[in-house]
């Protein structure tokens, strides 16, 4: 079964770029294409994909907007969003995680790249690099934007062991990292995953990086 996906960036010339790599992939479906933000979120209700590529800075309106749109949708609860941005740490890509994106990808990779990320978004993984993820983050608590703690919904729900495991989801450890520091198999991490994720109310991993931060309950100095 392919991944349907729908490409939102403003300038042709890359889209076209994009749309001739991903064309070239049985296993993925381009249906839908964006030159605005507010094409994006329409074509994106129209083919309701699996993957939606965006780009950051949008005309009329902005993909952050746009993914914001997208993910508080309850009808698009299936669709993931791959924010696409210029540089490591560009100033929006901790406000695109907290929109509800499922990770970032730098324009300018190999085109190899995007082919992997499409496809791990679309499984639910996050597409955050570990250093890149204590790199946000700790850019993100030190900043004017950070704020006090918060428990998030759910939280009491879970078992110690589960928020034991949300620490280390936090700092970006792979199914198979948490598998082995917790010496379990993968199949019980993604269980406990799966679990925590159905507590917390969060579509994906990247948003339990989000909820731990933002709950105090992993800070800087702690990873």
């Amino acid at each position: 079964m392919s991944v349907r996906v729908v490409l939102a960036e403003d300038q042709p010339m890359v889209r076209a770029g994009f749309r001739a790599l991903l064309d070239s992939r049985p296993e993925i479906e381009v249906v839908g294409e964006a030159a605005t933000g507010l094409e994006a979120l329409a074509v994106t209700r129209e083919h309701r994909p699996d993957v939606v590529v965006m780009d950051i800075r949008m005309p009329q309106m902005d993909g952050l907007e746009a993914c914001r749109r997208i993910t508080g949708d309850p009808s698009l609860a299936a669709t993931r969003v791959l924010v696409l941005t210029t540089f490591e740490l560009d100033e929006y890509v901790f406000a695109a995680l907290e929109a509800g994106a499922s990770g970032f990808l730098l324009k300018g990779g190999e085109p190899a790249d995007l082919i992997s990320a499409i496809q791990i978004v679309a499984t639910g993984e996050a597409l955050l690099a570990p250093s890149v993820t204590r790199r946000l983050i700790d850019r993100y608590l030190a900043g004017p934007s950070a704020r006090e703690p918060v428990e998030p919904d759910g939280y009491d729900e879970l078992t110690a062991r589960e928020r034991e495991m949300l620490t280390v989801i936090a700092s970006g450890m792979t199914n198979a990292e948490i598998a082995a520091h917790f010496h379990l198999s993968p199949l019980t991490v993604k269980a406990h995953v799966s679990r925590i994720l159905t507590k917390l109310g969060a579509r994906d991993r990247v948003q339990l990086v989000v909820i731990a931060h933002r709950s105090g309950l992993v800070t800087p100095q702690s990873g």
